[in-house]
């Protein structure tokens, strides 16, 4: 929950292009939407010997290298767990096909379907695949925390320098706040109830021991 790569840009870019660098150190985790779906990303990456995380995109070619073995009675929402390898004269085209992935397919039960998340990582147990994903909400859980507690919703100068400056500020006052959450905060509290606090009680004595 803490950013380590920030990039404005304007609304009309797709946050796909809001960062000419995606790729990243050795054995960087990355967990993105479908809109990340790449052969060339996803080829680069695994030079990089980043491991990426990711939807597969319905209508994706591809072939069942191996099944693997699921436990019977345990973890009924993964249905299937494949190594697989691309097909599709794009794939081949890339060179993405000469490379063996994992395709996971996971029931989600509140929204009656199923996604299939493919990754580069073969070793790694199903489920530790499905968790990476749903860690994925989190970037909207930032988010959230941020356009409900800082300063964001409305913006008091129209000029780009304007915008750019209250979204590092309220990005800084973000930091600020969970450094205190993290460090001197004794017991567990909400952003949103801490960000509360200090906007009350910004000129009187807070002690946040207690």
């Amino acid at each position: 929950m803490i950013p380590e790569v920030v990039n404005i840009s304007e609304a009309k870019v797709h946050d796909r292009y809001g960062l000419e660098q995606l790729i990243f150190q050795k054995d960087t985790i990355i967990v993105e939407d479908r809109a990340y779906f790449d052969f060339a990303l996803m080829l680069n990456r695994i030079k990089a010997e980043n491991v990426f995380v990711t939807r597969i995109k319905s209508n994706t070619k591809y072939e069942t290298i191996e099944e693997l073995d699921l436990p019977e009675n345990i973890d009924q929402n993964i249905l299937k767990d494949e190594i697989i390898q691309l097909t599709s004269d794009k794939a081949i085209e890339t060179g993405i096909s000469e490379h063996k992935l994992r395709l996971v397919h996971i029931y989600k039960e509140d929204e009656n379907k199923v996604i299939a998340i493919i990754t580069n990582q073969l070793d790694w147990e199903y489920n530790t695949i499905a968790d990476l994903y749903k860690k994925r909400w989190d970037i909207e859980l930032f988010f959230k925390a941020i356009k409900q507690n800082l300063q964001v919703k409305t913006f008091w100068g129209t000029s780009e320098n304007a915008v750019k400056s209250q979204i590092y500020v309220a990005l800084i006052t973000y930091l600020l706040l969970e450094l205190i959450k993290r460090t001197i905060v004794k017991g567990s509290i909400a952003f949103s109830n801490l960000s509360e606090k200090i906007r009350f009680c910004l000129y009187h004595y807070l002690s946040l021991v207690h």
